[in-house]
């Protein structure tokens, strides 16, 4: 079995050559572990000739990075304006209830399905048009 140095060697190689590769990295850096800790982000940083401030100033912008790992199912939920006014905040107490310590639950900005919301996110799949009842639903399924 290969060590994470190792492991993040072969993901950095598999993008050598690549414009724009810092992205395509972290997520398959995230992918991999879960998470995309300091230890990542120095390793990734000094290959891509980068500081390392510029690195996790990437992994803590955008929300599906983790800086540590969490084995539990997650769950995003857009709670931004075009779903506030759809009724996601009414949702969120049923949410909460059937994530229980089980499923992690994270509020996102905009999953793109603004004429459709509430929407949550599992992973890749999207759900949209949701109320209490299939939002639990989904969060149960996770």
């Amino acid at each position: 079995m290969s060590s994470k140095p190792d492991r993040i060697a072969a993901i950095l190689a598999d993008h050598r050559g690549r414009e724009g590769p810092l992205l395509p990295i972290l997520h398959d850096v995230q992918a991999e572990f879960g998470c995309v800790d300091a230890e990542a982000e120095a390793l990734i940083a000094h290959d891509l000739n980068l500081s390392r401030a510029d690195v996790h100033g990437v992994v803590s912008f955008y929300h599906d990075f983790h800086a540590s790992a969490d084995p539990r199912p997650e769950v995003q939920i857009c709670r931004a304006e075009a779903c506030k006014a759809r009724g996601v905040e009414a949702l969120m107490d049923t949410a909460t209830r059937a994530a229980g310590e089980r499923v992690r639950l994270h509020t996102v900005y905009c999953l793109g399905l603004c004429s459709a919301g509430p929407a949550a996110r599992v992973g890749d799949r999207l759900h949209a048009r949701l109320d209490a009842d299939s939002l639990a639903r989904v969060i149960e399924n996770a």
